[in-house]
């Protein structure tokens, strides 16, 4: 499998971009990773990237973005922050990678029993971390479900509260970037949350 050009990124579609991610996952799961020379794709890439996707996922050393889709050198554009909670920087990033490198699909991956997001759960005052869970905390708010146990202890809670985390971020990115919504609204790109289940390696989409 060799690395994408302008042609064949020209070529796909946003719901063909997040076909190709859902795919790579499934691959992932069947421990089935595509036959790729890595050498060739650095060759490939050195005079230009055309990638065909910008995920945006947490630090976490079990989510990196390129293994979990099986994707390859050029394939993705991968923004990593812990709790995948986004700010200006992020938001440059993705304005970069899909107005100007155009990138056809954003996802915002959030993950099962993620350390920042059970920090937020559990109030954590912690030097400059305590910034980034305030960003989580809005999630927190917003998860009305759980009545009791409402702390990082709860991992159906810390799940709900990832999911909201993620879908709280699409919001921001929607409400923060004028460039991400309109290529969204002319349907250049797509936007799209998920959360990868650490103990199976699926990723769920919605």
């Amino acid at each position: 499998m060799w690395a994408h050009t302008k042609d064949t990124q020209d070529k796909i579609t946003p719901q063909m971009a997040l076909e190709y991610l859902k795919e790579g996952n499934r691959r992932f799961q069947d421990n089935l990773k595509a036959d790729r020379n890595l050498l060739k794709q650095v060759n490939q890439t050195s005079e230009g990237q055309y990638p065909f996707a910008t995920i945006l996922s947490c630090i976490d050393s079990r989510t990196s973005a390129e293994l979990i889709f099986d994707q390859g050198l050029g394939d993705i554009f991968s923004i990593r922050i812990a709790g995948n909670v986004v700010n200006d920087d992020i938001l440059g990033s993705m304005e970069y990678a899909c107005g100007l490198a155009h990138s056809k699909v954003i996802v915002v991956l959030g993950h099962t029993k993620c350390g920042a997001v059970i920090s937020a759960c559990n109030h954590l005052v912690y030097g400059h971390f305590s910034g980034l869970i305030r960003k989580i905390k809005t999630a927190v708010r917003l998860e009305t479900s759980t009545l009791q146990a409402r702390n990082g202890q709860n991992l159906d809670f810390v799940r709900n509260v990832s999911v909201l985390n993620v879908k709280h971020t699409l919001h921001q990115i929607r409400t923060n970037s004028s460039i991400l919504r309109s290529l969204e609204e002319a349907g250049t790109i797509l936007l799209v949350g998920a959360l990868y289940d650490i103990d199976t390696g699926a990723v769920s989409f919605f």
